[in-house]
């Protein structure tokens, strides 16, 4: 019974948030959402992770700058032989690091992410999530992608940078609904590996409401720099004591009535929920992938970076 509680409740209160339907005309309460997350997100960027992100996401490696005369010191396998022929004196080659990477947003916008019992749902905070790295990567000159899905390939833009492409991207997120109501990982991994002919860095986002999607994600992870980020509610984790309650999927519409006063049943509904977590997580960590975990209750921009910090000194 509790294994079957913890595979299909994973919804507690049925209070989905209609989101605005595709459109061209934004309304005035989408567009305030935009400008809400744009003052955030600049703030959090500038001041509170300044440093951070270009710190931990090298670039691709040295690119070609300029020539310039010789020096005594100057390493000798650097020298232009065609230019020092054409001057009649030495002259090395100089190089700069290329920073430029191509950042990839796959984001999850099922049913699923319509639950929170906090001050907002996951998908609100998958869609402020990657409105502060797509802020981040286009303050360094990155190219931004952007992948939603749910049980389908919603919607895709191809990356480019520019602040006008920025808020298309954040316009699609918050304004997007999608079609289908569950969530198929392995999806966006094909479609990614699919269309990405060049090397990118990929920003999973999602509540990990699926199975089975393992083989897709190693292969992803063989060809990207791949990280996931778990948007998680503490519902998710620990029912409330409320008497006999009917639990909902939201994905699947399927119901399961409970007793959570049994508080037995409530410590081992805890202990799988947390079991399963941890055992996805070090599933991740075993082919190479980092997880980032962002619960709706508290920060978003610490788990961030504390992340960006690790990966500075893992690299």
């Amino acid at each position: 019974m509790l294994q079957t509680l913890l595979n299909n409740a994973r919804e507690w209160f049925h209070n989905p948030e209609s989101l605005p339907k595709k459109h061209n005309q934004l309304s005035p309460d989408l567009l305030k959402r935009i400008k809400k997350i744009q003052v955030k997100t600049n703030y959090m960027v500038n001041d509170i992770m300044a440093g951070e992100y270009i710190s931990a996401f090298k670039g691709r490696g040295m690119e070609f700058s300029e020539v310039r005369e010789y020096q005594p010191g100057d390493d000798v396998r650097l020298i232009d032989w065609n230019v020092t022929a054409r001057m009649d004196q030495p002259f090395i080659k100089e190089f700069i690091e290329e920073r430029e990477l191509t950042l990839m947003l796959l984001v999850d916008v099922s049913s699923s992410g319509s639950f929170g019992s906090a001050q907002k749902i996951k998908n609100e905070i998958a869609a402020e999530v990657a409105s502060i790295l797509a802020f981040a990567a286009i303050k360094n000159n990155d190219k931004i992608g952007l992948i939603i899905f749910s049980d389908k390939i919603e919607h895709h833009i191809p990356p480019k940078k520019g602040k006008g492409h920025i808020w298309k991207i954040i316009r699609t997120i918050l304004s997007f609904q999608p079609e289908g109501k569950g969530t198929n990982l392995s999806l966006p991994l094909e479609y990614l590996l699919k269309f990405q002919k060049k090397k990118a860095t990929a920003f999973l986002i999602s509540d990990f409401q699926d199975e089975n999607y393992e083989l897709q994600l190693k292969r992803a992870k063989q060809r990207f720099d791949l990280i996931t980020i778990h948007i998680i509610d503490p519902r998710e984790e620990a029912l409330p004591e409320v008497g006999l309650v009917f639990l909902e999927d939201f994905e699947t519409g399927g119901t399961i009535l409970v007793d959570t006063n049994d508080k037995e049943i409530l410590k081992k509904y805890k202990s799988l929920c947390i079991k399963k977590r941890l055992d996805r997580k070090a599933f991740f960590n075993s082919i190479g992938i980092d997880t980032i975990e962002i619960f709706t209750n508290k920060s978003l921009t610490d788990p961030i970076i504390k992340y960006f910090k690790f990966r500075e000194k893992k690299h």
